[in-house]
């Protein structure tokens, strides 16, 4: 979704840059030459939206800033479960934008709503940002899973790793004395 999101980005600076020369050769010519189009605004507008949320699902596990001062006393555990709850949050904030605009769907149908210039029916508008949310979502949910079940493996292993050495341990302790 990065690489959409990468299109996106430089389709939004086409335009923004094709706006501005044609609307600059319009005041230069005095109108002479009207090259100019309608809809750029809306396309720089929703190319943004989708940009930010075709990036978010992916974004939102590869790192994110942790102040130190404040979890450098914490242990792994209550760290990895402060990331959880980020993520929880997150992934209820996906989980309400995807319910809200499955829901516009179906008041946009029914009211034949368009975007303003180019008259895009917002239903298909409203179905990709469902779709975007909904990942964002269920990737939330999946690095949560991943978090909370590594944790539990690391502290299996630990204990395991743990109990196998302390019969080792009190068998030198023997041979010693």
């Amino acid at each position: 979704m990065h690489v959409l999101s990468g299109v996106l980005l430089i389709s939004m600076m086409l335009v923004t840059l094709i706006d501005v020369l044609t609307r600059t050769l319009y005041g230069l010519s005095d109108g002479a030459i009207a090259l100019t189009f309608i809809g750029g605004v809306e396309l720089i507008k929703y190319g943004l939206l989708f940009t930010i949320l075709f990036t978010l699902p992916q974004s939102v596990g590869d790192a994110q800033v942790v102040v130190d001062l404040f979890t450098d006393r914490m242990s792994e555990r209550a760290k990895i479960y402060l990331e959880s709850f980020y993520l929880l949050g997150f992934a209820l904030l996906g989980a309400g934008m995807t319910y809200r605009f499955y829901d516009a769907i179906e008041s946009a149908i029914l009211s034949g709503e368009t975007t303003q210039d180019l008259m895009i029916p917002m239903p298909w508008v409203y179905r990709i940002v469902v779709f975007a949310t909904a990942m964002l979502t269920l990737r939330c949910l999946l690095l949560i899973w991943e978090l909370i079940r590594s944790h539990h493996r690391n502290q299996d292993t630990t204990t395991e790793a743990h109990a196998t050495s302390l019969p080792h341990s009190n068998q030198q302790h023997k041979e010693v004395m």
